[in-house]
């Protein structure tokens, strides 16, 4: 597993990386080597514009791409993301044609999740493995580049980064989108126009929520 050049010298790679690795090493685990730093690879340090935090990775073989709320484009839209572009619609008007969420990635959104490896069927089952501190270390090297958008969903996100965000940063807080509370405060919330209003007040370019222009292929 290569680890992600721009944030290779955060102390989690030397003080827990290595125990974390050994324990994976010989486990049928979910996203894989290939996909486990997903998140990092996309967005450096210096490209970071917004943070969206989620728990770990789908368990279900296939699906997880190393970006939280994010699927493989094949993969048919879990509950709580069908629920996220359905909040999209609503503020924005539209919302991406698959559950791949790569794009955002690619234009400064930080899709970390506190926990990186699951195993198959076992949803939480590496939450206490020390990943939580990688979450943290991350979000701190990134607002050391420029202001963030901080959107947090449900008390699990919001308790993570506790005391992260500062006077500068944008945070919105809402209920999380899954079945369960989305009807308790994220229907209703437009997370995606107020990121993109606060991003236009700095002159920056809003972040294109909907994928309206289709990327080159890769």
């Amino acid at each position: 597993m290569s680890l992600p050049a721009s944030w290779a010298d955060l102390p989690f790679f030397r003080d827990d990386w290595p125990a974390i690795a050994a324990r994976l090493d010989g486990q049928d685990w979910l996203p894989g080597p290939a996909r486990v730093f997903a998140a990092l690879d996309l967005t450096p340090p210096e490209a970071a514009r917004v943070v969206i935090l989620g728990q770990d990775p789908y368990p279900t073989p296939g699906h997880a791409n190393g970006l939280a709320f994010s699927v493989t484009p094949e993969t048919a839209l879990p509950r709580s993301l069908k629920n996220i572009y359905a909040e999209m619609r609503d503020d924005i008007g539209a919302a991406p044609p698959n559950g791949d969420l790569s794009h955002w990635a690619r234009q400064g959104v930080l899709l970390l999740n506190t926990s990186l490896s699951v195993l198959p069927g076992q949803a939480g089952v590496h939450a206490k493995w020390g990943w939580d501190r990688l979450a943290r270390q991350a979000v701190r090297r990134a607002q050391a580049e420029r202001p963030l958008a901080f959107v947090l969903w449900g008390a699990h996100g919001q308790k993570a980064l506790a005391g992260l965000p500062r006077a500068e940063d944008l945070v919105i807080e809402s209920a999380h989108p899954s079945p369960l509370s989305a009807r308790r405060g994220f229907f209703g919330s437009r997370p995606f126009s107020i990121v993109n209003d606060w991003l236009a007040a700095r002159g920056e370019a809003p972040i294109d929520w909907a994928l309206s222009e289709t990327p080159a292929a890769e």
